[in-house]
């Protein structure tokens, strides 16, 4: 009984003397806060989603604070917040807002699969080990590695196997478009208007497109000669619209035989608060 007593005894001292140690270092090793990086962190939103560059709202707060980050780039917090940054500290309020687009339509029905997949769940374990499981090597997987990082709830698995955009939620962080690893998501700005080709597909031969996804890009390049802008050109075999030039026409759409490009239509930007409450 004694035994247990004094273990009991020199396990609170022990306990004691160490808290005591680390309250102690602490105040020895303490790094000063900068009170500028806090009123910073109070302005934006705490999504720490890293679209800004920086791990977290501390650590683009910190190098905002130092002058080596510009006060427009967090994404999430969008034009409002990067006025209150810049009225606080200087810079370029100019944040185009932009919004994640999927650029495939290879769905289920669309696009078939090489054969069963019985490998790891996800986009980067199926590229990796069995370089895709469709057909098309450009497609969507269809595994929602882009819906497991979306810390807003903007993107979900629709029931035709492809990744849905919710456009009043997406607040532009772009993790979506870096976790990709087909790579088809594009932040797209919020105020563009015009086509947009909503393919990958790169085989320049037509019959292989086709055999691989039906609503594929076949590279007829009738988008490219029948616009009335000259605002469509072939790109690594996929069209690319100026949109300088493009007027929102529709010939494009009119005229392609897939219907791989067609014009897109995009919801104003929202604050990340509006996003939350959604």
């Amino acid at each position: 009984m004694n035994i247990v007593l004094l273990t009991a005894i020199f396990a609170l001292i022990l306990a004691f003397v160490l808290g005591a140690a680390l309250g102690i270092f602490k105040k020895i090793f303490a790094v000063p806060e900068d009170p500028l990086a806090g009123q910073i962190r109070e302005i934006l939103p705490g999504a720490n989603c890293g679209a800004c560059g920086y791990p977290g709202c501390d650590g683009y707060a910190a190098a905002l604070a130092k002058g080596s980050a510009p006060a427009n780039s967090c994404s999430v917090g969008g034009p409002a917040v990067a006025k209150k940054l810049v009225a606080l500290v200087g810079g370029d309020a100019n944040l185009v807002p932009v919004m994640a687009v999927l650029a495939c339509r290879g769905s289920r029905q669309h696009a078939p699969l090489k054969g069963e997949y019985t490998g790891i769940p996800t986009c980067r374990g199926a590229k990796l080990s069995a370089g895709g499981t469709k057909l098309c090597a450009w497609g969507c997987l269809g595994y929602g590695d882009c819906v497991a990082v979306c810390k807003f709830g903007a993107l979900s698995m629709g029931s035709d196997g492809l990744p849905v955009v919710n456009q009043d939620k997406c607040t532009g962080c772009t993790v979506c478009i870096a976790e990709c690893p087909q790579q088809l998501l594009r932040a797209v700005p919020r105020d563009q208007a015009g086509s947009f080709a909503f393919c990958s597909n790169r085989n320049p031969v037509k019959a292989n497109v086709l055999k691989t996804c039906k609503v594929g890009c076949i590279k007829c390049e009738a988008c490219v000669r029948n616009c009335p802008q000259g605002a469509i050109a072939m790109e690594n075999g996929i069209p690319k619209v100026d949109y300088g030039k493009c007027v929102s026409c529709g010939t494009c759409f009119s005229k392609c035989p897939t219907k791989a490009i067609r014009p897109i239509r995009i919801a104003p930007v929202q604050t990340a608060e509006a996003a939350a409450q959604a």
